[in-house]
């Protein structure tokens, strides 16, 4: 589209590439989403502003769909290059605090509560290690984030969008709409060629599942032409892809029902309907994450109870018809 570039930037793992975007803002740029701080991002993005002739200076806002580290990993090192603000909503602000700043224990914190749902000792320690290696790859964090309320009009040259709340991915996620031209910045809210997941994390709000598929209905109400997603192709048949991941996620919680028999972990369940053996740890840990949102929504709706042990350890089990 005429004054957005979309910027492919490198991961260090599976997923390999996230989608950011150059947006013309008058006489200057506006960032949505800035990749993981590291060398090849970097190089990726020097690459991006030569071929698109942007002075980094040139650069007046850098807007974050969430706080996630492929998504939020260079705001730091970009707002330093180019001086311009950084704008999320007031949730993720909170998560990225929590979760990257440097004082963070928040490895520990998910690598016990993956513990306590039967997640071996040395699985935790790997986890534990990758997010704390992840943690560096968003340093340095912006030193000034402003906030993006929900529907307030946001101006970027002449489209004029509105943010509007997509919890489920992360607890606070953003996306953009621009009604005009049909237009959605969608981050990780909608994906075509994966699923985005949908994670309990301990530290998350309760029911992510239940917070997606309510964002999936918000975002039914949208006529949208064109979205704009933080990863894989453009996405052009939008509804006909939010109805794909509805009945994604009715298959995956009657496999993870299934899954439970007569009584199962978090973690037992997970490598029962994951391909353990194909994952890194990295996708380990989405994957218990997911595993662990679909678990709290059949429970939410009466299919299965968690059992909390003297151990402090937990299990899960199919509640009687």
């Amino acid at each position: 589209m005429e004054g957005i570039h979309q910027v492919h930037l490198p991961l260090p793992f599976p997923l390999r590439i996230v989608n950011t975007y150059l947006i013309r803002d008058g006489e200057g740029w506006t960032v949505i989403d800035t990749g993981l701080n590291y060398a090849p991002g970097q190089a990726a993005w020097h690459e991006a502003f030569a071929r698109h002739g942007v002075d980094p200076r040139m650069i007046k806002r850098i807007v974050l769909t969430h706080a996630h580290p492929d998504h939020y990993g260079m705001a730091g090192w970009l707002q330093a290059l180019s001086g311009a603000s950084v704008a999320l909503s007031a949730g993720e602000a909170a998560f990225a605090r929590a979760q990257w700043h440097a004082d963070s224990h928040a490895h520990d914190a998910t690598a016990t509560f993956f513990g306590a749902h039967g997640m071996p000792p040395d699985l935790m320690t790997t986890v534990a290690d990758d997010i704390t290696h992840l943690r560096m790859m968003t340093h340095p964090v912006p030193s000034v984030v402003t906030y993006l309320p929900v529907g307030e009009p946001l101006l970027i040259g002449e489209r004029l969008f509105i943010p509007i709340a997509t919890p489920g991915h992360s607890d606070d996620h953003l996306v953009f709409y621009c009604a005009e031209e049909r237009l959605l910045i969608c981050g990780d809210a909608v994906l075509i060629k994966i699923t985005p997941n949908v994670g309990l994390w301990g530290w998350s709000r309760g029911n992510p599942l239940a917070q997606f598929l309510a964002s999936l209905d918000r975002l039914a109400e949208l006529d949208v032409a064109l979205a704009l997603p933080g990863h894989g192709p453009l996405i052009t048949r939008f509804h006909e892809r939010l109805d794909e991941l509805r009945v994604h996620h009715v298959e995956r919680l009657e496999a993870m029902e299934h899954a439970i028999g007569a009584g199962a972990t978090a973690y037992e369940v997970c490598t029962a309907v994951f391909p353990l053996q194909e994952l890194t740890s990295h996708q380990m840990r989405f994957a218990m994450a997911e595993t662990l949102a679909h678990l709290e929504y059949l429970a939410t709706q009466g299919r299965v109870e968690q059992i909390e042990h003297a151990d402090g350890t937990r299990s899960w089990r199919r509640c009687a018809l």
